[in-house]
């Protein structure tokens, strides 16, 4: 399909959007980008980017930014929240595992959109989506309607374009709740992710923007439901009582978190129609994924290349859309359900806890990248080489 010239819009101006918002530019599409906010602004927290994410940063001419704006990695640790005893130390060192904000990703897209040619329109709220019509329909909460030639639904977890694709979908909470902070940073730290586990939570923090922060994720269980929102706040105190028991390490972090945002874990089912007629879902709106393995933002990468390659691949946009769905869904789904399972993994009581951090001391020992090596059908896939 010839893309010079070919009107497409994008709904959202997230990390899939962006990506693909550049992806599509660089190959000669007229891309509008429509995008709810009224400013972009620094939201959301740290991030990591794992080399199947870079590959698709650097193929779209983006390396140079994302390696100002992030840390390279030099590793993960694993430890026991209570104790603060080691477990687990993976090697990440010339792995091209980036740790960044997650608003300078977005800055760097933003950039590099604008810079192929993508126009960003703000104030864009989408009220409604249909696609009953020969072309997508899109009306606007000032009652703005507008008829895509192509539509690109990158809209996110509460996506209008997947809702119109598939209907609506109850999310299952998860039991769990997450807390985010950010703090300045003082000590010269290493780039090194640490997981702090314990009985029915844990933490993962690290360094970003060159060690002047550090980034929290704090995970519970709990029964209560909380808000599938990133904007909802909360009293560290809170967060703080959560975690009483663990290291001071920790305590000292959680001390000075001023603060701090708290959303809900749900589990979405992958969406079984990802496109129709003229109009395709990507990134979270077609596969919301848990953050247990930091591949949320990484499959909105991988999304965003292999979609802009099967739409210049193929003679219409019904077969490329088919061709991405069948290039796509079966690894997000596969990576999904991976998520989900770290969990578990993390937040193990006494007996269990015990034996299965034994193992892994154990295994650290006699083989010490093959836990890092359990996800290189993550890690070495390449889709800009497919």
């Amino acid at each position: 399909m010839k893309l010079t010239g070919q009107g497409i819009t994008i709904l959202g101006a997230g990390i899939a959007g962006l990506a693909c918002a550049r992806a599509l530019a660089l190959r000669g599409a007229e891309v509008t980008v429509l995008e709810q906010a009224d400013a972009i602004r620094e939201v959301g927290a740290g991030l990591q980017i794992s080399p199947n994410g870079a590959a698709v940063l650097r193929a779209l001419g983006l390396g140079d930014a994302l390696d100002r704006a992030g840390m390279a990695a030099q590793g993960v640790r694993l430890i026991d929240g209570p104790t603060a005893a080691p477990v687990l130390s993976m090697d990440l060192a010339g792995r091209d595992f980036r740790l960044l904000h997650r608003a300078d990703l977005i800055a760097l897209l933003l950039e590099g959109a604008r810079e192929a040619g993508a126009d960003l329109r703000l104030l864009q709220r989408i009220e409604s989506v249909d696609l009953a019509g020969a072309r997508p329909r899109i009306v606007t909460a000032q009652g703005a309607a507008m008829a895509p030639d192509l539509l690109i639904g990158a809209d996110g977890l509460h996506s209008r374009t997947r809702a119109a694709l598939n209907g609506a979908a109850a999310p299952l909470f998860t039991g769990q709740v997450a807390w985010r902070a950010v703090l300045p940073e003082t000590d010269d730290t290493a780039a090194v992710a640490e997981v702090h586990m314990g009985p029915g939570r844990h933490l993962v923090s690290y360094p970003l923007r060159g060690g002047r922060q550090r980034n929290i994720v704090a995970v519970e269980e709990r029964s209560r439901w909380a808000e599938e929102s990133w904007t909802l706040r909360d009293d560290p105190i809170d967060l703080r009582l959560a975690f009483a028991t663990f290291s001071p390490r920790v305590r000292g972090w959680l001390d000075r978190v001023e603060e701090v945002h708290l959303w809900g874990l749900f589990r979405h089912p992958v969406a079984r129609h990802w496109h129709g007629g003229r109009a395709v879902i990507l990134g979270d709106a077609a596969h919301p994924t848990l953050p247990f393995l930091a591949q949320g933002a990484n499959m909105a990468l991988e999304d965003a290349w292999v979609l802009a390659r099967c739409l210049a691949g193929h003679d219409t946009p019904e077969a490329a859309f088919a061709a991405f769905q069948q290039a796509r869904a079966a690894r997000c789904a596969r990576i999904v359900t991976a998520s989900t399972a770290n969990a578990r993994a993390y937040h193990l009581a006494s007996p269990l806890r015990e034996i299965a951090h034994l193992g892994l001391r154990i295994s650290g020992r006699i083989a010490p990248q093959a836990a890092l090596g359990r996800f290189d059908w993550i890690y070495r896939t390449d889709v800009t080489q497919a």
